[in-house]
């Protein structure tokens, strides 16, 4: 499956932004999507996960209350919603797919596809 994700941009402190992950292929509906996110000079952390029915979702701590992930299974596209960002939200975010893992276990290493990356920039 490839991965394109779009939707970053720079954002003032409290703003929204949504981002989205458009998927290739017909197995989109059997995977469990992520979103993870890398700020420079860190490690890429967890930021949200949805099964592949999109009715279980896990979010970071960070997030949890102001980030919503949703999936459109009939459109092979999963979303993060973001919304009362905060400065320390600026980093590059990163879709990922896999088959294999379950959404509770929200670790990169389990993940075996990939998005581009798409940039976010929050200016306090």
């Amino acid at each position: 499956v490839q991965l394109q994700a779009s939707g970053g941009g720079l954002v003032q402190a409290g703003g929204s932004l949504r981002l989205s992950c458009a998927a290739s292929g017909r197995t989109f509906s059997t995977y469990v999507m992520g979103w993870f996110r890398q700020a420079p000079g860190k490690e890429r952390e967890f930021v949200a996960t949805i099964s592949w029915s999109g009715g279980t979702t896990y979010y970071a701590d960070s997030v949890k209350g102001r980030f919503t992930i949703s999936r459109d299974n009939a459109k092979n596209t999963v979303y993060l919603q973001m919304n009362s960002l905060k400065p320390e939200d600026t980093a590059v975010y990163y879709c990922a797919a896999d088959p294999n893992t379950y959404p509770e276990i929200g670790v990169p290493y389990e993940f075996d596809y990939w998005g581009q990356g798409t940039l976010v920039t929050v200016s306090s």
